[in-house]
């Protein structure tokens, strides 16, 4: 009695919330936005294991973060009313979905917005969820960012804190306005529902008093003679005379080759963020990088995935996405020379350092008995790093092609690569 006599001004408050988010859910509604949008990245594949639910778009997988962390999407606003949706189904959903990555580190980003009563899963549901999310699921989410949090959220999130472990706690982090997601995530690489976009505007608008400002980005400043990130390999190939494998690549892959080949884990882990920020502004700026100094091989690992990612256009060029993206209509024993035929397709200098980078990850794979990264495994993580489309983000649906077509690179690595001999070829 005296324990629940102590929650009872918790309990009134929360109910006092929910009323209150209710209230604005209907003025919501009322404005004429929908409570489902339709996503433009909702899956369209009819043989997907749970179609039924990831037609909706409520879960998106779009390439990664900043510093190499797979990035998971939930959209509130994208969950049909209940009656339209199995619950216990999205719950198999999210974790068929999670199981592919959690082995490595990972952020999520979740939209609140849209999360209502004829939407909202029952309290047993999210008793069920915490129950089968475990340990497993929460040790390599490495940031939670939960975008545009009511009091509700807020609240609760301050009652049950102290039964949540310090650690996780800090995992998490408030986002009320879309344009403070730019400090932590590469934002033109998100997926936003339409629904969530008016929202935010509508916020800023009621917080300024007016019409929502325009979001002002900086104009790009001139990149320095020794940029190493962000800029072109022909960039970087002239400011280095002439050498074809970026300095980036080669000290990455050298000090890998001969420390991280049997490292557990390679290329899951990430590393302190301020730590790689650093390492870029030296590489920069032309000073002289030792990854000696700092005992950790996931280091250079995560500096060659956002040397990869950073580059304005991919590796494998924007000219070979589509036919990347239709490599699955290819018959299963024809894809090896279809996939030989795309990759020679690439310019002279792409092909080279392709070749470079596909014959150390295939090392890596030779090793897979140790580091537990098999062809498969490193297709995952360095998929998305090698090809995007040149506009929008890469969706879920869009993975499947191009981890298959990665994998095939990586295993079939001499079989593709062997016809096309340069004389400037250089191998790791």
């Amino acid at each position: 009695n005296l324990r629940l006599t102590c929650f009872l001004p918790f309990f009134l408050i929360i109910k006092e919330l929910q009323k209150e988010e209710e209230e604005e859910e209907e003025q919501g509604s009322s404005r004429g936005y929908p409570l489902a949008p339709s996503s433009g990245n909702a899956c369209q594949d009819m043989s997907h294991p749970y179609y039924d639910v990831a037609r909706h778009g409520i879960l998106q997988v779009t390439g990664d973060d900043k510093y190499g962390r797979k990035l998971i999407i939930f959209s509130s606003c994208c969950m049909p009313p209940s009656h339209q949706l199995n619950h216990h189904r999205l719950l198999e959903y999210l974790k068929y979905t999670l199981d592919q990555y959690v082995e490595s580190d990972y952020t999520v980003v979740y939209f609140h917005y849209g999360l209502r009563s004829s939407n909202k899963p029952s309290l047993r549901w999210l008793r069920e969820a915490y129950r089968e999310f475990d340990r497993k699921y929460k040790k390599n989410l490495k940031a939670l960012y939960v975008v545009h949090p009511t009091n509700f959220i807020r609240i609760i999130w301050n009652i049950f804190k102290p039964l949540i472990s310090h650690k996780f706690g800090k995992k998490l982090t408030y986002v009320n306005y879309l344009a403070e997601l730019r400090e932590h995530l590469n934002y033109d690489q998100l997926i936003i529902p339409p629904a969530v976009l008016r929202h935010d505007e509508e916020l800023r608008a009621a917080q300024k008093g007016g019409p929502p400002p325009p979001v002002k980005i900086p104009p790009p400043r001139p990149p320095l003679p020794t940029q190493q990130f962000g800029v072109s390999l022909q960039y970087i190939r002239e400011k280095n005379n002439g050498e074809l494998i970026p300095p980036v690549m080669c000290q990455t892959v050298s000090y890998l080759k001969r420390k991280g080949l049997k490292t557990e884990g390679i290329f899951r882990r990430s590393a302190r963020v301020q730590l790689i920020k650093d390492i870029q502004k030296l590489y920069n700026q032309g000073k002289p990088v030792s990854f000696e100094q700092y005992s950790d091989v996931h280091v250079p690992a995560v500096i060659l995935k956002t040397f990869l990612r950073e580059l304005p256009e991919p590796l494998l060029t924007f000219t070979l996405y589509d036919q990347i993206q239709d490599f699955t209509k290819v018959e299963s024993s024809l894809r090896a020379s279809r996939c030989k035929r795309i990759v020679e397709s690439l310019p002279e200098h792409n092909f080279i350092v392709v070749k470079y980078l596909i014959c150390f990850l295939h090392m890596v794979s030779q090793e897979s008995i140790s580091n537990k990264m098999s062809s498969s495994n490193l297709a995952c993580v360095f998929g998305v790093n090698l090809v995007w489309p040149p506009k929008g983000t890469i969706s879920l649906g869009a993975l499947a092609p191009l981890n298959i077509f990665t994998e095939l690179l990586i295993e079939h690595y001499h079989t593709i690569f062997s016809s096309r001999c340069l004389p400037q070829q250089v191998l790791p």
